[in-house]
């Protein structure tokens, strides 16, 4: 069946059958006749048809948003499939730049010297591009971050929690205070917050500098171009130009190793072991 629910996924987000039947490589003709077979099959209408515009019913939204879910999936095992099949078998984790970095190594260290421990490639990302590439299937396991990122559908163990600091010039008079508050840093007109790029790769509104990873966010925070609201842990990385200052009333940040809970990857077990053992 996934051939056809790919089919109506592209009728579904065109929203028009000659651009479906580009998009998916084959003649308009038996793409229609293949969603009209859909729809005999379920005993329900996913498209309301006119003369000039295709829409959605009810039954189409719901099989659209379940369809995508379920090509995700398929994608998503075959990636991890090929990779399993590899001649050097390997994890791939996935983790924010910087964020957790220090957790991460002891992990590495740690699980380097379990018996049987295979190799692992570490892919770093901007904010909440982690969640989708174990989503995906690109990785086999990532590190994540609550309130932030979503757990929702994955296996998880909580790793650690802490405070946030705000992450400031050193030469700023906020620099010297000893705690601050979340309105002291939003508010603050010559030190607008970062704009982060959604799934999309879109950026928000808003008066703050577009930001790609956190290397690029630490530079302009030391030329006194942004402020930014970070986990404690970051203050490894505080360099010249840079003060922490701790936020008292900005949520807690939990991080947590997360995995596809269809996991049965003797590999990955162990790598989830040695992450709570520490």
């Amino acid at each position: 069946m996934e051939p056809t629910v790919r089919y109506f996924v592209a009728v579904a987000e065109e929203l028009h059958f000659g651009r479906a039947a580009e998009r998916l490589g084959i003649a308009q003709p038996p793409l229609s006749r293949a969603i009209k077979q859909l729809e005999r099959r379920l005993g329900v209408t996913l498209l309301e048809r006119t003369n000039r515009a295709v829409a959605l019913t009810e039954a189409g939204e719901v099989l659209l948003r379940e369809g995508r879910a379920a090509l995700n999936a398929v994608a998503a095992a075959e990636r991890r499939t090929r990779r399993a099949a590899r001649a050097e078998p390997r994890l791939v984790l996935v983790t924010k730049a910087v964020a957790s970095s220090e957790l991460l190594s002891k992990l590495l260290d740690a699980y380097a010297a379990e018996p049987g421990a295979i190799a692992v490639d570490v892919l770093l990302c901007g904010p909440g591009e982690q969640e989708r590439l174990l989503r995906d299937g690109r990785a086999d396991v990532a590190l994540l971050h609550l309130p932030f990122d979503s757990t929702a559908g994955l296996d998880t163990e909580e790793l650690r929690t802490e405070d946030q600091v705000a992450l400031l010039p050193s030469g700023h008079p906020l620099a010297a205070r000893t705690r601050l508050r979340m309105a002291d840093v939003t508010d603050l007109p010559d030190l607008p917050l970062p704009r982060w790029p959604d799934a999309d790769g879109a950026y928000p509104d808003g008066p703050g500098p577009q930001v790609r990873d956190h290397a690029q966010l630490l530079q302009l925070i030391a030329l006194g171009r942004a402020a930014a609201v970070l986990p404690e842990s970051c203050r490894a990385y505080l360099r010249d130009g840079l003060a922490a200052v701790p936020v008292l009333d900005a949520p807690k940040v939990t991080t947590v190793i997360a995995w596809p809970p269809h996991s049965r990857s003797r590999a990955l077990a162990a790598l989830i072991r040695t992450a709570t053992a520490l």
